[in-house]
């Protein structure tokens, strides 16, 4: 063998991640509502694109499969034609009510506004919502003016989203230039705006004022108030002793100081819930379970040939051509990407629920473990794909709204040795019997009964699942029920 340099040929094979492919995977992992957006911008830079609500006997698989030819002369887009050349036939009657037809297209306020004879909006109806916390407590203080004014709305800015004051009063002094005495006088204007309990500073104050604000604020309540320590304690003999009341006056303060809200400003500050739409559909049929694709939270995406051809017609220099040409294979791609990505959620979803079924059936306590892995060596899949589908994905059924990956998860053995049984199942069965003890159950309890019904579970693997759902030791839920009466 030679050691002089020589040529030779080699094969190899290497995925490569064109951006076609970045983008479809980048399709799949997005929810509906990220969806439209996507196809929002896309349907803006791409003039051959536009949308079409679905008919009702339509399926989406055929209508993806029907745009999937590249071919130029594709069939043209009959709703399009017919608004274009005005053909769409109105066979109503000229006798219909209009007014009442109006309401299907028109907003309330357009058909009120060109009826003249009708009752005008009744604009208390509507109901106000400040954006945030510190705007609602500023739009209260409207009214007060001065120094003692503005330090309020400062002290109004100042308080975190629970509405309590995190910051000494001296420092707001030292920053504003002001007297200690005018802010504390502008900290008292704050607290007695609403929701009662705000500017407070700590636990007992926030309670003092909500009792002020009620009118329950008399001495036995305060020296509760100012022992809240052997409250969570359960030491109720010490707190008769020190409020001077009986049982039955003691279990109505305690109530009563139960309703309180020890974190006023959450009523108001933060953003609202995130709006939450489901991507699929499970229904129950004779046949079994069904899964359907939410179309309402997704356009119907088409390519407008025929606009393709009136520009391909039209004269045009290479570069014309060449950015022609790429808006239509991007088309093209894109309604086939979006074929395949609903074909793989539904795909996926049809054995989520085939292996689910006991949850869709009878409840959270027939949830079995099921892992990605699962999932993906049954519909012949990678599990980093599986693991797209179910993000940021939520799926509707008779049961509620559920995000798909509340279906996987590691579980416990079972006593009859058939698969075992899935961590949610076991925290059902523990809340379960939480919620319906007579008598206060310790962990070993609570391990033994799961055993009577199948759960092969350990004193440890009580604990940890009773304290990832907020439920207290037994010792705990002991003082609770004591402070309860």
């Amino acid at each position: 063998m030679g050691l002089g340099p020589s040529l030779s040929i080699r094969q190899s094979q290497q995925l490569v991640l064109t951006p076609q492919l970045r983008q479809a995977i980048q399709l799949l992992q997005l929810s509906n509502l990220e969806l439209d957006a996507f196809l929002a911008e896309e349907l803006s830079k791409n003039p051959l694109l536009e949308t079409r609500s679905d008919e009702p006997d339509e399926q989406p698989s055929g209508d993806f499969a029907s745009e999937e030819e590249s071919s130029d002369e594709a069939p043209d887009d009959p709703g399009a034609d017919d608004l274009i050349m005005g053909q769409a036939d109105d066979d109503r009657p000229l006798d219909m009510d209009w007014q009442s037809e109006a309401l299907e297209t028109d907003s309330f306020a357009d058909v009120v506004t060109s009826s003249g004879g009708e009752e005008g909006f009744d604009f208390e109806r509507v109901q106000y919502s400040a954006a945030s916390l510190a705007e609602h407590l500023q739009d209260q203080l409207h009214g007060a003016s001065g120094a003692v004014g503005d330090l309020a709305r400062i002290i109004a800015e100042t308080l975190d989203e629970t509405g309590y004051l995190t910051v000494p009063l001296e420092q707001i002094a030292e920053l504003t230039g002001a007297p200690v005495q005018s802010v504390e006088q502008a900290l008292e204007l704050v607290q007695g705006l609403d929701p009662p309990g705000v500017g407070a500073r700590s636990l007992a104050e926030c309670l003092s004022l909500q009792a002020r604000a009620a009118d329950r604020y008399d001495p036995a309540m305060a020296r509760l108030i100012d022992n809240l320590d052997l409250l969570s304690k359960g030491r109720m003999a010490d707190l008769k002793r020190i409020c001077g009341v009986d049982d039955e006056d003691l279990a109505d303060m305690v109530r009563e100081l139960r309703a309180y809200d020890p974190k006023p400003g959450c009523q108001l500050s933060g953003q609202g819930a995130a709006e939450v739409a489901p991507d699929v559909f499970v229904r129950r049929t004779r046949a079994g379970f069904a899964v359907e694709l939410n179309q309402a939270t997704l356009p119907r995406l088409l390519v407008n040939r025929r606009y393709y051809q009136e520009l391909k017609a039209g004269p045009q220099d290479r570069a014309s051509r060449a950015w022609l040409s790429e808006c239509l294979q991007s088309a093209n791609w894109l309604v086939k990407a979006l074929d395949q990505r609903a074909r793989t959620i539904v795909k996926t979803v049809s054995e989520i629920v085939k292996r689910q079924q006991g949850f869709f059936e009878r409840g959270v306590s027939a949830m079995k473990p099921m892992t990605l892995r699962d999932v993906a060596e049954a519909i012949g899949m990678h599990e980093s794909t599986v693991s797209r589908v179910t993000s940021n994905k939520y799926l509707l059924c008779d049961r509620g709204l559920f995000e798909l990956k509340y279906f996987f998860g590691s579980g416990v053995a079972s006593s009859e040795g058939e698969g075992g049984a899935a961590a949610e199942a076991v925290k059902a069965g523990i809340k379960e019997l939480i919620d319906a003890e007579s008598e206060i159950l310790s962990d070993d309890a609570i391990a033994a009964l799961l055993k009577q019904r199948g759960f092969d579970v350990a004193r440890r693997t009580v604990v940890k699942y009773r304290e990832a759902m907020g439920i207290g030791s037994s010792i705990q839920r002991r003082r609770l029920r004591k402070i309860a009466g």
